[in-house]
């Protein structure tokens, strides 16, 4: 007896397998089928994410936006705390439908990010700290006492979300609220200092999460299970946690950027280009690209094209990016190559490395 595609599609929906089961159960059909090759293709996309499970997520997405905007509106006249704890509370009610019934990807990704800031914003107001949406954590460092509380506070809401809801994001948004911890921490020790200290606090918090991100990754280097996911968002957390702090607080230190620090700057980007090769995890690259950009329009006025340097540099970035994803598994082949075959095996999607030394390496 077969099961029919039927069965998957309902299967899928009622949550008693998720998508990427269902994927990979279609992918085992087309193996086993009379007349085809055994091997499985290898994807196009090493890094598939699951973002949109149909275009239901984005109706849904659309519709949360509207009802939560407006639930914040109505409740903000009670005061700012009530207004972003009433948030949360929603967030975590239309959670128990549309991620723990429906599993729906993009709506649980929403729902995530809007309860742990919800829990931040109302903790800080709270504690009498009003800060903007995405508040600066040098501004709420002159209260380190209610960034540190006000972190707590989000790291065991995204752990009690995780508990019950495990979408992959709530990792990253936990190790977020440890970076804000461990900030406001800092400015407690050091008053007035934080801000000569804050570029390597924030990038050590950086390699932090970039350390847990490779090691969700390495134990699951064909990128099969949950993990995976999990291994993304840390990345995409633990990027701007290096990249900027690097650039703005060791080579871009007066912020005013020129020919000094345009060439140790495009060093750095391409550094990360290895790094990103080698992990095979894009995210390092984009959080560089508007650094690489702003050191090449410095090169190209030094070189006497000042009237064009917006439209070369974009020419130039758009020319890098795509020839880099055309030759991305190529170069994952010659670096990977490089290093120890032990090594090359546990980093994620091995499968590139040419099938002889896999072989002599097993």
């Amino acid at each position: 007896m077969t099961i029919s595609e039927r069965t998957v599609l309902i299967a899928t929906e009622r949550g008693v397998i998720t998508p990427h089961q269902a994927e990979r159960l279609r992918a085992l059909e087309v193996e086993l089928a009379p007349g085809t090759d055994a091997a499985i293709p290898q994807p196009d996309d090493d890094e598939r994410l699951r973002f949109i499970t149909g275009f239901g997520d984005i109706f849904v997405t659309i519709g949360l936006a509207l009802f939560l905007g407006a639930l914040g509106y109505f409740a903000e006249a009670v005061g700012a705390a009530a207004m972003w704890a009433t948030v949360g509370a929603a967030s975590w009610l239309l959670a128990e439908f549309f991620t723990r019934v429906q599993r729906m990807a993009l709506p649980s990704i929403v729902l995530l990010v809007v309860f742990c800031a919800s829990v931040f914003m109302a903790s800080s107001a709270w504690f009498g700290v009003i800060e903007p949406l995405i508040p600066s954590l040098l501004s709420l460092s002159e209260d380190p006492l209610v960034l540190v509380l006000a972190g707590l506070a989000t790291l065991a809401a995204a752990m009690a979300h995780y508990w019950r809801f495990r979408v992959p994001i709530t990792i990253a948004a936990a190790a977020a609220a440890l970076v804000a911890i461990v900030v406001g921490l800092v400015a407690a020790m050091v008053p007035g200092g934080l801000a000569a200290a804050i570029n390597p606090v924030l990038m050590l918090c950086g390699l932090s999460v970039f350390a847990l991100a490779m090691r969700f990754d390495m134990s699951d280097p064909q990128r099969l299970t949950r993990r995976t996911d999990i291994a993304f968002w840390l990345h995409l957390l633990a990027a701007p946690l290096i990249v900027h702090p690097l650039i703005r607080g060791f080579i871009w230190p007066d912020g005013a950027p020129g020919e000094g620090n345009a060439l140790p700057m495009l060093a750095v980007f391409a550094g990360l280009g290895v790094i990103a090769v080698l992990i095979d995890r894009r995210a390092l690259l984009v959080s560089g690209l508007a650094y690489a950009g702003i050191a090449f329009a410095s090169l190209i006025k030094v070189s006497g094209f000042s009237g064009s340097a917006t439209p070369l540099t974009i020419f130039v970035l758009g020319a890098f990016i795509l020839l880099l994803s055309a030759l991305w598994h190529p170069l994952r082949r010659a670096v990977l190559a490089l290093l120890p075959a032990g090594l090359a095996r546990r980093l994620p999607n091995p499968n590139v490395l040419p099938t002889t030394r896999t072989a002599s390496s097993s």
